[in-house]
């Protein structure tokens, strides 16, 4: 079957759809975040991270999921601290949307008090963050 090409078509996009499809097209790279875990206690600690961890778009409804772990358990299994000792891990997020600008990395999990959170993280044209958890 031959196509005829269009140079010029008249169709309209309803402008919410053709927004929310801008915005899917940008999400296709990957966001690193190295983590340095600080552990301050004299018996050492546990960590993990939970698959509910995201990076969240201060501006729009946009969740970055978590892709990939290094050096770090996923929930339910846990990776040992040794007292007043520093943990590295890194964390590899699907991408985030063009328009982003500042994000919030957010673990949603079952320990109340204990999730890894830091908020409004201004974004870098890198897309690669370096956090520490005290």
């Amino acid at each position: 079957m031959d196509a005829t090409i269009i140079t010029k078509p008249k169709v309209e996009i309803d402008p919410e759809i053709r927004r929310q499809l801008r915005t899917k097209t940008d999400e296709e790279g990957q966001v690193i975040v190295h983590c340095l875990y600080r552990d301050r206690l004299p018996w050492g600690s546990a960590i993990r991270i939970w698959p509910t961890t995201y990076l969240l778009d201060c501006d729009s409804d946009h969740k970055s999921e978590l892709v990939h772990t290094e050096n770090i358990s996923l929930y339910p299994s846990w990776t040992p601290c040794d007292p007043f000792s520093d943990t590295h891990f890194t964390l590899i997020f699907t991408g985030l949307p063009r328009t982003c600008t500042k994000f919030d990395f957010e673990e949603f999990c079952d320990n109340s008090g204990g999730e890894f959170v830091a908020r409004n993280i201004p974004r870098n044209s890198s897309d690669i963050y370096y956090l520490v958890i005290l």
